[in-house]
């Protein structure tokens, strides 16, 4: 299946903010099904300095969070990148014990740990367009 690449209005990348090597992997591989522009990290620390390059936040339609180490994650990760980034959509994959009222924001929606590769390209889907998305 061929890769798509709608019309973003040159928002096009999206940032993979994942702390789990191997999952990391897997929902990077998720992810560049359907979208070419995905760009992975393993921390808060990298997202920021990431978060830096005007080059790439100007081209930024997304954020995908999947933290569950100790350290700066979570909702203070969320808030703080929201700060940063106000009216760039996030879309979190909750570690153990989160649930979707730990995260606030207009632009933040809350997918739960386990949720399926699926869910993930549908929740992208929908955070980046609007719209639901026909997943294969």
């Amino acid at each position: 299946m061929a890769l798509l690449t709608p019309n973003w209005n040159a928002r096009s990348a999206i940032l993979l903010v994942d702390d789990d090597p191997f999952l990391a992997y897997a929902r990077k591989a998720t992810l560049e099904r359907r979208f070419r522009a995905v760009e992975r990290v393993a921390d808060a620390a990298q997202a920021f300095i990431l978060l830096q390059d005007r080059a790439f936040t100007s081209r930024l339609a997304l954020v995908v969070v999947a933290l569950c180490q100790p350290g700066f994650s979570g909702p203070a990760f969320v808030r703080e990148l929201t700060d940063r980034l106000p009216g760039t959509p996030v879309l979190v994959l909750g570690a153990p014990g989160e649930i979707a009222p730990d995260y606030r924001g207009e632009q933040v929606r809350f997918l739960p740990r386990r949720a399926s590769s699926e869910d993930l390209l549908e929740g992208v889907w929908q955070m980046i367009f609007g719209i639901h998305a026909r997943v294969a």
